[in-house]
């Protein structure tokens, strides 16, 4: 019997060094984040209403909420008291420390600025049943699989300062809901993220050994560029295409 073969549009040939696998990582960034998606297409263009954008960002929530629960997980998992000490940076600067009020809180001023509810954004209610599995689905990766491999799926950081530069020039230019203020988040992760890329980058080229432990964090961030990739493909099959499900944020009701 004649069998078709699969492709792959990531070279899949075994990874024989530190630097062949950081060349496969920008490889995977490039063809798979969650930038190329057309629902980003539409939000940074200006070709969204207010209420789909209300639908992300109150979508968004969920998975902005749950990093830190994440990054617990990995902290979990190392008794090297400098890798906590390190990983622990990003709980603090999501969940916030005194001084600093934390991306969490910050994502609440662009929620606000939309207009909805904090009590509604903060239960979580109104999100899609992808966004949840997706996200959660993403705790439990980090959660039940090596070290090595719960840290390199967080390496989409190495792409999000691009993603965030556009997304704060689209938005501001194209929608008159939104301000300055209200893109806080994003312009802190301009600066944040960079930074935890480059340890996580560090710790899995000196800590990834052989072929199949760098294959291993290949397929860790491949995992992570598909758990943001399908939290798109629900929020435009609701609010671009119409089948908002049940029991789902409906602008015209909860916007």
């Amino acid at each position: 019997m004649n069998v078709a073969p699969v492709f792959s549009d990531i070279d899949d040939s075994p990874l024989e060094s530190a630097e062949a696998m950081e060349a496969r990582l920008f490889e995977i960034g490039a063809r798979r984040y969650h930038n190329l998606h057309p629902f980003h297409r539409m939000l940074h263009s200006g070709k969204l209403n207010k209420g789909q954008v209300q639908a992300w960002a109150l979508n968004r929530f969920y998975y902005q909420s749950s990093i830190p629960i994440k990054d617990a997980h990995v902290l979990s998992r190392f008794r090297d008291r400098n890798i906590r000490l390190e990983w622990r940076k990003r709980i603090e600067d999501h969940d916030g420390i005194a001084g600093d009020e934390g991306g969490i809180e910050r994502w609440f001023i662009l929620t606000d600025g939309l207009g909805l509810d904090r009590a509604y954004v903060e239960s979580t209610k109104g999100i899609l049943p992808a966004t949840r599995f997706a996200v959660d689905a993403y705790v439990n990766f980090v959660a039940q699989r090596s070290p090595l491999e719960a840290i390199a799926s967080s390496l989409t950081e190495l792409f999000a300062p691009t993603l965030h530069e556009e997304r704060i020039v689209g938005m501001l230019e194209h929608y008159d809901f939104i301000t300055p203020d209200v893109m806080a988040y994003f312009k802190r992760r301009m600066t944040q993220a960079p930074e935890d890329a480059q340890f996580a980058l560090k710790y899995v080229k000196e800590n990834a050994r052989n072929p199949e432990e760098r294959q291993a964090v290949c397929d860790a961030l491949i995992f992570k560029t598909n758990v943001l990739w399908v939290q798109l493909d629900a929020l435009y099959h609701a609010y671009v295409s119409g089948h908002v499900p049940p029991g789902a944020f409906r602008p015209e009701v909860n916007g």
